[in-house]
């Protein structure tokens, strides 16, 4: 249903909302619209007349290639980020003193996340953004009936019935949108700097009843809204024609004075006026049935005044809100791929079905010419002068090679591949560094892929769901100071390319070598096992030594280390022991020369026919005495003097 631009009134709340809607809506039905459809389309693999690329085309075959690119770049993103099980992770802001709190919300919030069913809308945002380029997800309030079994005593205790409590309980959703049913502001790169953004879908009629009667909405009137293929993306859906209702709710900035004339039944106050002194606008949320009926006007009513949306781009186009998703990267090759395939199947039924020449003066009255398995077909004459099949030949086997060529584009061009296919169909290059080199590049346009996923959409929905469930109910979460890491991990082609790294440097290292270990259970932890976490545990408890053996073995070090000082202390002594011998050794050889002295003079006083007890002699050999005495303290002290120095 397109608006009359000239009808708006945009003095009232619902017409400005309405009046900048119709306007997105213009600027993405010139630019996005046509795309989008052609985009989905080739990734449901439904034939359209304009996929025809010449009149006599008869095959509608549709190649599986970008389907393929899109399912594997797909899983590999899902399981780089739910591969491990916990997918997010809390840490506590470094100035709350109170520990404790972060425990609780993280359990907590898991397990809502778990009962909300938040991986399954999260990998239907992932699908969205490689189809269309973007992935928009509503983060919605719901309050749901958990039933749960309970047993309940009777007789006296005797028996216990079986039955069913009842509690409501407040969940926050995240709703996927179709990037046909999301409007932003054109100029905008994202949810937070824009005007504002809208949804601008169907929904059944029932929804909106439930909502007035739980008075979220304003109890007015609510007509049928009439089919729209603007917002329609599958065109089988534009046949229901009963209980819908075109519903557009707006989150962002509007004019406050048109915000403040609402009143509680959401009806207009003609008197208000805009007012100077406050704000200009004010964050609100505006849900408006049909283009006209107002339902809801209310300022932003989350304790972060965040907008309840989060979108994040397959691919960053800069400049621009809307991203670059796989069906567009494989478009051009898909199309050739599909244009080769049918009319090598158009040539093939030639081929086996070839036409027929027939000459029709020849065939019996009100004979009609059917050609099929068992048919008798009379004629006037021989068979073979009048019917003549025209003979095309056989199928160049070249076809074969470009449509493996085509299939290869698409596969370069969406950067996507199946981890059954690595070795022969990434570049040609089987060789082990060539596999390497081709991981390592596909590897790459995955984590920038997941970088997008986790800071634009993973880590905004989990801090503004943790936002919602305190406001909402702060029994379950009393938390104060925080901030929230989404954790997540490489996916099936990088752990396969991981493990292999691994595993070869574990060939290279002795068993007995302490690194040994932890390469065996990170190994392990890339592993798909289903008892992964069981083995890891087994591991580290094995690396952990036993008390008593590592008594035992300090024990023995110990001993070592005693025998060791004692053969030391033994060395140093026996060392010793020589030391002295050599230097005992040396000063009986400096004497030797003074004894050898005293001798000769001795025998020189004899030789000269002294009387050695006359007096002369005595005084002689006093001399002689007292000079090789003199001689000898020389000596010692020259020889203590070499021991000093040989110390």
């Amino acid at each position: 249903m397109d608006y009359d631009h000239n009808q708006e009134d945009v003095g009232s709340l619902e017409g400005w909302v309405i009046h900048k809607c119709n306007q997105w809506r213009d600027h993405f039905e010139s630019n996005y619209q046509e795309k989008f459809d052609e985009y989905y389309r080739l990734w449901r693999g439904i034939w359209a007349e304009e996929d025809s690329m010449r009149a006599s085309e008869r095959s509608r075959l549709i190649s599986p290639a970008l389907q393929q690119a899109v399912e594997s770049s797909v899983a590999e993103v899902e399981e780089a980020t739910f591969g491990r099980g916990k997918w997010f992770d809390i840490t506590d802001d470094y100035q709350d003193q109170m520990k404790a709190d972060v425990q609780i919300l993280r359990t907590q919030l898991e397990e809502d996340m778990k009962f909300a069913q938040a991986r399954k809308s999260i990998a239907e945002c992932l699908i969205n953004s490689a189809v269309f380029g973007t992935g928009i997800g509503e983060i919605i309030l719901d309050e749901v009936k958990e039933l749960k079994p309970a047993t309940q005593p009777i007789m006296e205790g005797s028996m216990e019935a079986v039955g069913v409590t009842e509690s409501d309980r407040t969940l926050v959703k995240l709703r996927p949108v179709m990037p046909q049913n999301f409007l932003i502001d054109p100029v905008a790169t994202s949810i937070d700097e824009a005007l504002g953004v809208a949804i601008d879908e169907f929904v059944p009629l029932h929804q909106v009843t439930q909502a007035q009667e739980a008075g979220i909405y304003f109890d007015v009137d609510v007509a049928v809204a009439a089919p729209d293929t603007d917002i329609e993306p599958d065109q089988d859906l534009t046949i229901y024609m009963d209980d819908k209702v075109r519903l557009t709710k707006y989150y962002g900035l509007v004019p406050t004075y048109l915000l403040n004339a609402i009143n509680a039944d959401g009806e207009e106050d003609e008197s208000a006026e805009e007012n100077e002194e406050g704000p200009e606008y004010t964050e609100a949320v505006i849900v408006i049935a049909n283009g006209g009926t107002l339902l809801k006007a209310d300022a932003n009513p989350y304790m972060m005044q965040d907008r309840p949306v989060v979108a994040f781009p397959w691919d960053v186009v800069p400049g621009r809100f809307w991203g670059r998703g796989i069906c567009e990267k494989g478009y051009n090759a898909q199309k050739a791929l599909d244009t080769e395939l049918r009319a090598r199947i158009d040539a093939l039924a030639l081929t086996v079905h070839p036409m027929m020449a027939v000459d029709a003066s020849r065939l019996p009255r009100g004979a009609k010419l059917e050609v099929r398995p068992g048919k008798a077909i009379l004629t006037n004459g021989n068979p073979a002068e009048i019917l003549q099949p025209f003979n095309f030949g056989r199928l160049d086997p070249n076809t074969f090679n470009q449509a493996q060529t085509l299939q290869q584009m698409v596969q370069m061009a969406t950067g996507a591949i199946d981890a059954a296919g690595i070795p022969g169909s990434i570049n040609g290059d089987a060789t082990a560094a060539g596999i390497s080199m081709s991981l390592g590049a596909i590897i790459k346009r995955h984590k920038r892929t997941l970088i997008n996923f986790q800071d634009s959409f993973l880590l905004p929905f989990v801090t503004k769901a943790a936002h919602r469930y305190m406001q909402f109910t702060p029994d379950l979460y009393p938390v104060q100071d925080f901030k929230f890491v989404a954790s997540s991990s490489l996916g099936i082609i990088a752990r396969e390319y991981e493990v292999t790294q691994l595993v070869q440097l574990l060939q290279t290292m002795s068993p007995e070598s302490p690194m040994y270990p932890l390469l065996i259970q990170s190994i392990v932890d890339n592993m798909n096992l289903s008892n992964r976490e069981e083995i890891i545990q087994g591991l580290q408890q094995a690396n952990q030594p036993n008390p008593e053996q590592q008594q035992m073995q300090m024990q023995l070090q110990q001993l070592q280390m005693a025998k060791e000082q004692a053969i030391l202390e033994y060395t140093q002594a026996q060392t010793a022991e020589v030391v002295s011998r050599i230097q005992q050794n040396q000063v009986e050889t400096q004497l030797l020369p003074v004894e050898a002295e005293t001798d000769r003079y001795t025998a020189v006083l004899k030789g000269m026919g002294a009387d050695p007890t006359e007096a002369e002699f005595n005084r002689r050999a006093k001399i002689a005495e007292l000079a090789l005495k003199q001689r000898e303290i020389e000596t010692k002290e020259d020889i203590v003097e070499m021991q000093m120095r040989g110390k």
